[in-house]
């Protein structure tokens, strides 16, 4: 007799509640005793095989699959003053056209991107996931020339630990572009490019519409309408994003946020924003440097939700089997996704 497969079934880690947190300094929600002490992969420890197990077996059904991510090549004129991306194809041999090579130069966070430990410390206080001193870790090309024997230094809260884990399991996406505008309206009530907030109400509000409920380890996903704006505007209004100051719709941050957020206990969260919070945030007030510096969650910005969003759509399921492996760079402080959703 053949053994019967299961699924496993799934025990919840004994995680705080938010308000169980312990602060650091002025900060509310410092988890970094939650996992062990030489911990640097944070909120991706919540991606246990179990759980990456469940998700594609219970998601996995149709077999359609849909890219995440936006072009290397966009943006042309990135925001925050950022290097615009050059792909440049140059011949092997000059009597042939038939061998190519490519050499692109662009920086980690121009386009779609996951943010690292190494992007966003606690700013007034030098110190990155863990307590780790901003100024123990070098700065500058490094030579890295035994991949079996690198220094601790070089690799310390790199992006490299969640490429070689990978960032696989549930993905949950939360369409506030169909949300605002499903009741026929043309037009959202508030524009991508401006300073906007998202409340905790709105993301539990969507949820609900959509028949969402989250799981421990769910990678959160925010349909926000950047990039379809951006789809939308001609040339002169793209290019004038990066010589703007950087004013973008995205998520409160606030305590209240904070609490949704590590008491639904994601994994990791993306949007199709530019900085996925509010923008500007309030002075001293960015939840980079909670999700970052005190969780360790990934935060996804720019990624490509279009194509996401009308499945989601047009199936009714705003759940998704999710994969992303960032490019290994040793010490690397962000990535681009090379992210998936799977039906």
């Amino acid at each position: 007799m053949s053994p019967t497969h299961e699924l496993p079934t799934k025990t919840p880690l004994s995680l705080p509640n938010f308000d169980e947190l312990p602060h650091y300094k002025d900060f509310t929600g410092c988890a970094w005793d939650v996992w062990p002490e030489d911990d640097e992969l944070g909120t991706i420890n919540l991606l246990t095989e179990e759980v990456v197990l469940r998700a594609a077996k219970e998601e996995i059904r149709t077999g359609k699959h849909i890219s995440l991510n936006w072009p290397i090549n966009f943006p042309e004129n990135p925001m925050f003053s950022r290097k615009t991306p050059e792909v440049t194809q140059s011949l092997r041999e000059p009597h042939t056209q038939a061998l190519r090579d490519d050499e692109i130069h662009f920086n980690s966070q121009s386009g779609s991107q996951w943010d690292g430990m190494k992007h966003f410390g606690l700013l007034d206080h030098g110190v990155y996931y863990k307590g780790i001193p901003s100024d123990s870790l070098p700065l500058g090309r490094q030579a890295i020339l035994d991949p079996l024997n690198i220094d601790p230094k070089l690799s310390k809260l790199g992006i490299q630990n969640w490429a070689r884990h990978g960032i696989c399991g549930r993905g949950v996406l939360l369409d506030l572009v169909e949300y605002f505008t499903e009741s026929g309206k043309m037009e959202l009530p508030y524009d991508p490019w401006t300073t906007h907030t998202f409340t905790v109400n709105d993301l539990k509000a969507c949820a609900q519409k959509q028949g969402v409920a989250f799981r421990e380890g769910d990678i959160l996903v925010i349909r926000a309408g950047f990039i379809q704006k951006y789809n939308t505007v001609d040339n002169d209004a793209r290019a004038a994003l990066g010589e703007k100051e950087e004013t973008f719709a995205g998520i409160d941050p606030s305590d209240e946020m904070k609490e949704f957020l590590w008491n639904n206990h994601f994994s990791a969260v993306a949007s199709d924003q530019p900085s996925l919070e509010t923008w500007p945030p309030p002075p001293g007030k960015s939840i980079h440097q909670t999700l970052l510096a005190l969780w360790g969650m990934p935060i996804g910005e720019l990624f490509d939700l279009e194509e996401l969003s009308g499945e989601c759509k047009s199936s009714g399921r705003y759940t998704f089997y999710f994969t992303s492996w960032p490019l290994h760079i040793i010490g690397g402080c962000a990535s681009p996704p090379n992210a998936a959703a799977q039906f």
